[in-house]
């Protein structure tokens, strides 16, 4: 084995290391936030938190509905409303790398601390809300509950 192949591969395997361990870092914040929120009464259906490459995801029905990651923390939103908060200054676009595309109809909080818990809560159950909804045999009906 070469020298050179060598250095490649103890760096990538470095680089690997960093990424689980971010990745871990995102799950974990991720998944107390939503044990925090109590979120289990109101959906109809369940969260399932993922890792991926840098951060960690939720899912509703194998959709995504949310993600945290370096950015921060994104919700996937209907589109006129994502565009909304974009607009007004609430929220910022997602983009998961400086030159990677915008990840349409998601939210950005770059300082999700900043929010309050019932803004949070809101969002989730909306990003939850709206992954259920795009379902194949959905579209009959409101199937999660919302706060009010």
């Amino acid at each position: 084995m070469s020298k050179s192949f060598q250095q490649h591969a103890s760096q990538s395997a470095n680089a690997d290391k960093r990424w689980e361990i971010m990745a871990r870092l995102y799950f974990e914040k991720l998944t107390s936030l939503l044990s925090e929120l109590d979120l289990g009464d109101q959906l109809i259906t369940g969260l399932t938190v993922k890792h991926y490459f840098n951060g960690a995801a939720v899912y509703v029905d194998q959709r995504i509905c949310a993600s945290w990651s370096p950015v921060g923390l994104a919700f996937k939103l209907a589109a006129d409303e994502s565009r909304e908060l974009i607009a007004s200054g609430q929220g910022k676009p997602l983009k998961y790398f400086a030159k990677s595309p915008i990840k349409q109809g998601y939210v950005l909080f770059d300082n999700p601390e900043s929010k309050s818990r019932a803004a949070l809560q809101d969002y989730f159950l909306r990003a939850a809300e709206q992954a259920h909804a795009a379902r194949p045999e959905a579209g009959r009906g409101r199937h999660l509950g919302t706060t009010g």
